[in-house]
């Protein structure tokens, strides 16, 4: 139960983290900026005091890291069976577990009609 509460979890982070990336705007879209504005000191311009978007992201990254590692390891400590086949106790058989068929296979067989050519005859 503890990990299908810690699997939503990670799952509903996962979509959060990837929703926070694309709402961000990448450091290469103030390029042109750079250039012609002087506006900052290098190409990509300054790189100020991260703002709510990054640090949010941040924190559901680590989030995701933690969970992630979370079901690593309650994976890693469940007991797996090797086979459904290992698990079958097999019991010897007897004789008597064996249904006869009674005398109906012997008067289906003709064992006594001749064979004429090699070839056994067929009532």
């Amino acid at each position: 139960m503890f990990t299908t509460v810690v699997l939503s979890i990670h799952v509903l982070l996962a979509i959060a983290v990837v929703g926070f990336v694309l709402l961000q705007q990448g450091k290469g879209a103030d390029a042109g900026a750079g250039f012609g504005a002087g506006a900052s000191g290098t190409v990509f311009g300054s790189s100020g005091s991260s703002n709510f978007l990054s640090r949010t992201t941040a924190t559901l990254a680590t989030l995701f890291f933690a969970t992630s590692l979370t079901l690593a390891y309650f994976s890693g400590t469940t007991t797996v069976s090797e086979s459904v086949l290992d698990q079958i106790e097999v019991q010897p058989v007897r004789e008597s577990d064996v249904p006869s068929m009674g005398g109906a296979m012997n008067d289906a067989v003709p064992f006594d009609v001749p064979a004429k050519d090699g070839i056994p005859a067929v009532q």
